[in-house]
């Protein structure tokens, strides 16, 4: 009895030492896409009242978990009986996420008077804040799902074949550490201003380390917050066109002669272009909003 009960103990440290060293694997194969995540939420996460940074911040890491909780058990179903199907829901995906980086690559080179109006949130009223709010959260958690989809997809490609619990316990660590990990940085990023006027209140002289280090991070936060529009719709168009190159066989060969990245950032250009055009086309025939 004693000796059955060590060796299942065996078995599951030798299983769980397999966990850890497949999560590792999958997580690096994962850090491309995690990047753009980053990219992608902090962008989303960013533009709101300072109060209120981290509540909304918050409900948006609530619907990443909820996302993932969503995700999980429907890919492992799906890829053991209908492959098909994952294969179509991260194409469709793609097509969202080019869509909306070229849709904001034409905002920005047509600004709208609707955008320009919702400048100064001082000027704003609470309600309309809370509305604008709930917006931005419904879309950020929207985006993060379509990357978690991608997230897992690839965390999944690592593992198949090994046995399903062995599946469930790498992809479902991956996924924890995605939705904690970028979240948690999104928080560090939003809230750095912050911590570097505690850094320099602490600091009795102005010229000691730590109050540099404050003043610094005082300074650099305006540039960072511009700086992630840029890089999420970069990001957007990235993940979009990897999604397109990696599962499309007519995109497999699609300007080999350039470099990876360069192609797939392409793809999504021209791929999100057509995308919005028919949205376009598409709204024209659509009831317009009154006021």
């Amino acid at each position: 009895m004693a000796s059955g009960i060590f060796a299942l103990l065996d078995d599951i440290a030798a299983l769980m030492d397999d966990v850890v060293v497949m999560a590792k694997i999958s997580t690096k194969k994962t850090a491309g896409i995690l990047g753009d995540d980053l990219a992608v939420n902090a962008e989303k996460a960013t533009g709101f009242v300072s109060s209120r940074e981290l509540p909304v911040l918050w409900e948006i890491t609530k619907g990443s978990g909820l996302n993932k909780l969503i995700i999980l058990p429907i890919a492992f179903v799906l890829s053991a009986f209908a492959p098909w199907a994952v294969k179509l829901a991260l194409i469709l995906g793609g097509i969202y996420l080019a869509y909306e980086g070229v849709e904001k690559v034409y905002e920005y080179i047509v600004p709208h008077k609707k955008k320009a109006a919702v400048v100064a949130l001082k000027d704003v009223s609470e309600a309309d804040q809370r509305i604008a709010e709930k917006k931005k959260i419904k879309s950020a958690i929207f985006t993060d799902f379509i990357l978690s989809v991608e997230i897992v997809i690839i965390a999944l490609g690592t593992v198949m074949g090994k046995p399903i619990l062995f599946q469930i316990l790498v992809v479902s660590i991956v996924s924890l550490i995605a939705t904690i990990g970028v979240y948690g940085i999104v928080a560090l990023i939003v809230r750095m201003d912050d911590f570097g006027y505690k850094l320099v209140s602490l600091s009795a002289n102005k010229k000691s380390f730590s109050s540099r280090i404050g003043n610094f991070l005082i300074r650099a936060l305006p540039v960072v917050i511009k700086s992630l529009s840029v890089i999420g719709t970069i990001a957007l168009l990235l993940v979009s066109g990897g999604i397109f190159a990696h599962n499309i066989a007519f995109f497999h060969h699609f300007l080999e002669m350039l470099p990876g990245t360069l192609r797939e950032f392409i793809l999504g250009i021209l791929i999100g272009f057509v995308a919005f055009l028919v949205m376009q086309v598409v709204k024209l025939f659509l009831p317009k909003k009154e006021g």
